[in-house]
């Protein structure tokens, strides 16, 4: 595989949805910090569907920003798939309204946060979540974005 491959699927309306070029950037420098190659597939949902996902895979009856389901290929399949976001715009938006940031700069937290997750990061411990944030740091940095955590 010579490329990383974006799915983006948009279920939503949101006049805060970047263009395809711009998701794919993030990837594209995403999975080049770790110099992995990979597909991913970013869905842009609703609070309804966010709600229902969240219920049945994670039991939790609340939508949330971003879910993240990495896939787990069995070891004799050879495909580069790393799995699937699923980002709901309404509350990512209203998060970044009330944390007073930019929206696609929050999106961009976002879609690197929960990447992260899809290569095997986690932030279950104090210390794998420094790990993470110091990642996303970077990485925003990176791509010219402000550190999310002030």
């Amino acid at each position: 595989m010579t490329k990383n491959i974006l799915n983006l699927q948009i279920i939503c309306k949101s006049n805060n949805i970047p263009n395809k070029l711009t998701f794919q950037n993030w990837i594209k420098t995403i999975l080049s910090y770790f110099q992995i190659k990979g597909q991913i597939t970013i869905r842009l949902v609703n609070e309804k569907e966010s709600y229902d996902l969240n219920l049945r895979y994670c039991g939790k009856s609340k939508p949330t920003n971003v879910l993240a389901f990495p896939f787990e290929k069995p070891f004799w399949i050879e495909l580069p798939l790393l799995g699937d976001l699923v980002v709901c715009m309404p509350i990512l938006e209203i998060e970044a309204i009330e944390q007073g940031k930019n929206i696609e700069f929050h999106l961009a937290h976002i879609i690197i946060h929960g990447t992260l997750h899809l290569i095997g990061y986690n932030h279950n411990k104090l210390s794998q979540a420094k790990k993470m944030e110091a990642t996303e740091i970077k990485i925003m940095s990176i791509l010219g974005y402000p550190n999310p955590y002030i």
